[in-house]
């Protein structure tokens, strides 16, 4: 930041837009121009008649995308493990949150501001964003199919947000009357969440746009950018710092880029990703919100998780516009630290409940975990964008991870009530400081933070667009379940793709491919890592080549009606953690397929109940049995394993010899698992992921 030709004066001496930080190169090289002066989108194309075929986000024009995104409308996803999870989040999710919203008083917020309301404003600062976040899971609904209720609720809400927006292009309803002086100054910045808010709105608004051609809202949003935030705020002379407290903004702009052409917008990302030096900050604060350095000088995940995940989003997001290589080589050194030191075999991020934060290496609690389920989605976002820049399995793995276990826990299954965090061993007796219910409920309808549920209904209503993306020599599928496309190759062929499966209580997979006329491509399979004996037929005959962790890529020349038969591992596997994981020494985790397992108490034999997890063993060296289960928890697979248990201790002693023997004897049992993204959806229940094992 000190360097003798920093980036801000870069910017300001020659007007021109970011360029790789001062920080890695000191003056821009060849590349680095090549990379700034990427082709602009043509703005006709990005706003006219393609609005509706953008992906969840839009890298179809990203010169640094490997893969392209293939839009949520073209996916069906049919009858089978999401479809269900899909109907209850549009038919009881989204509606029961839009009740919660208007009874906890957020669009009052608005309406006060129109003269409608008399009720005081209510809510954190950041409250404008619960009813973006909300209108973005309500637009990616939109987006597989009409739902005239759900379009005309939205509208009127949008209608009340817009109305209130400043003649300067000002839209925010904390900052208002007595606290109009504190609008974006340097503290408020840090803390007040003024970019996070015009930041969701942004993307609440390109979704909608995206499925109903409704640019209201966008509108609304290119103002704040265009009047308000780019005249008065940024690396200029004239111009105040823009510190993202936040990260959120990042990624939003570079998501209005891809719909309206304005490079401008990528501009001013990477200024806020490079950091400003004239905004004063402490080190505590650079690391809690993992913001205001340039991101190339990171070399770990720390801080606040979200802010963390969201942060490495948008700047994955300017590498894929740009090609800067400092911003990938921080991206991988960045993932690297959260695979090898940070990362719950649930998929969830974050340990640490002071700061919803990542902790030390290995620093990974369970019933202390926090596992926040903004930061898993966020995990899971950001593992989609490293996919698209470089096409390796080893990220849509991380997303399978998340999304069916740390992401999928965070909503009950009638949809109504939520986990904030995500812990991987919980006692209802005592867990009560870890919850914001007095009663120490881990799922809850509401919380006066609520960014976790809009954004787990975001998620499930924009999973058609995880599936499958072109490439330029074919297709990838990443993820498994019932479901059909029709989109297109890249160069134009309409392309069909089923795919007929019980994924994932079982290993098989179907796949039939069929183009619009006979076509030389590629088609890529995801092998997933956990799968350790694997088989694949094209029309009948097997296929070479095949690697855990990696795409089978078959290439041949495809005709409507060729199949693809997958066959993978659905061996229970019993996992242990790195030794330095010290919560998680002599223990293990029980996984099947892509699903991690758990124990709740309420299914363990008396023995168990009396005695206590503590007191149980599962037995390493037994075989688990596994049966799908239909009148269970909606229908869970569960698994059977051998173990012992001994009776509590009557011994009051805290210490006692290492040569003395156990008083009391342990008896035989049988442990009973279940999903662990059931847990929590019956009875309130103590439950624990990784179980003690003995090799008896």
């Amino acid at each position: 930041m000190n360097s003798k030709f920093s980036r801000r004066k870069f910017l300001a001496a020659a007007a021109a837009s970011c360029v790789t930080p001062a920080v890695a190169h000191p003056l821009p090289n060849a590349a680095d121009l090549l990379a700034l002066l990427a082709p602009t989108r043509n703005a006709s194309e990005a706003s006219g008649a393609a609005w509706r075929n953008a992906g969840i986000a839009d890298f179809s024009k990203s010169p640094f995308a490997r893969l392209k995104p293939v839009p949520v409308s073209a996916v069906t996803i049919e009858d089978g493990f999401w479809s269900k999870r899909r109907a209850t989040n549009v038919q009881s999710s989204i509606p029961s949150m839009h009740v919660q919203l208007i009874a906890h008083g957020r669009m009052n917020n608005f309406l006060r501001l129109a003269g409608k309301s008399s009720a005081p404003q209510q809510g954190p600062v950041y409250s404008d964003s619960d009813i973006y976040k909300w209108l973005e899971g309500a637009a990616f609904a939109l987006q597989s199919g009409q739902q005239p209720e759900l379009r005309a609720t939205a509208d009127s809400m949008i209608r009340d947000v817009v109305a209130v927006q400043e003649p300067g292009g000002y839209l925010n309803t904390y900052y208002v009357e007595d606290r109009k002086p504190l609008r974006m100054q340097y503290p408020t910045q840090t803390t007040g969440h003024e970019l996070y808010c015009i930041g969701h709105l942004l993307q609440g608004a390109i979704a909608y746009y995206r499925a109903t051609g409704d640019k209201t809202l966008l509108d609304a949003g290119i103002r704040f950018v265009d009047n308000f935030l780019i005249p008065n705020y940024g690396p200029g002379a004239n111009q105040m710092g823009i510190v993202s407290g936040h990260p959120e903004i990042e990624m939003a702009l570079i998501e209005l880029y891809r719909t309206t052409g304005k490079r401008q917008y990528v501009d001013l990302a990477g200024y806020i990703l490079h950091g400003d030096e004239r905004i004063p900050l402490r080190s505590s604060q650079v690391s809690y919100m993992f913001c205001g350095i340039p991101f190339p000088s990171r070399t770990k995940l720390e801080g606040h998780a979200v802010r963390a995940m969201y942060a490495c989003c948008g700047a994955t997001d300017y590498y894929l516009e740009t090609g800067d290589p400092a911003y990938w080589k921080t991206l991988n050194t960045l993932w690297d630290d959260l695979a090898s030191h940070q990362l719950y075999v649930t998929g969830g991020v974050g340990a640490r409940q002071e700061g919803e934060a990542f902790g030390d290496p290995y620093e990974l609690p369970n019933a202390r975990a926090y596992g926040e389920s903004c930061a898993a989605i966020g995990n899971m976002m950001w593992n989609w964008r490293m996919l698209a820049a470089s096409g390796d399995a080893k990220f849509a793995d991380v997303m399978e991870r998340a999304l069916l276990n740390g992401i999928n826990s965070g909503m009950s299954l009638d949809g109504t009530t939520y986990c904030y965090r995500n812990p991987l061993a919980f006692d209802p007796s005592g867990d009560s400081r870890y919850s914001e219910d007095p009663e120490g409920k881990i799922r809850n309808p509401w919380y006066d933070t609520t960014c976790c549920p809009p954004n787990l209904e975001r998620t499930f209503a924009e999973l058609p667009g995880y599936f499958y993306s072109t490439a330029a020599d074919g297709v990838y599928v990443h993820l498994y379940d019932n479901s059909r496309i029709s989109w297109r190759l890249e160069d134009g062929t309409a392309l069909r793709i089923e795919q007929k499966t019980n994924y994932p209580w079982d290993g098989e997979v179907d796949i039939s491919v069929s183009p619009e006329q006979a076509r030389d491509f590629t088609v890529y399979v995801r092998i997933p890592g956990w799968s350790l004996k694997n088989t694949a037929m094209v029309n009948g005959t097997p296929v070479s080549g095949i690697e855990p962790g990696k795409y089978l890529a078959i290439r041949r020349r495809w005709s409507s009606g060729d199949s693809i038969a997958l066959r993978f591992d659905m061996a229970v596997q019993l996992l242990k953690a790195n030794p330095a994981v010290a919560e998680d020494r002599g223990r293990v985790a029980f996984q099947r397929g892509p699903i991690v397992f758990c124990m709740e108490m309420l299914d363990q034999p008396d023995a168990v109940q009396q005695s206590g997890f503590s007191n149980c063993r599962a037995e390493v060296a037994a075989s688990s049995e596994s049966r799908f289960v239909p009148d269970l928890l909606d229908g869970v697979m569960v698994l059977e394993h051998s173990g012992t248990v001994a009776p509590s201790s009557a011994s009051n002693s805290l210490y006692f010899t290492a040569g003395e023997s156990r008083p009391l004897e342990e008896t035989r049992t049988t442990l009973k698992l279940i999903p662990y993204y059931a847990w929590a959806n019956r009875s309130r229940s103590a439950m624990q992921v990784w179980i003690p094992y003995t090799r008896v």
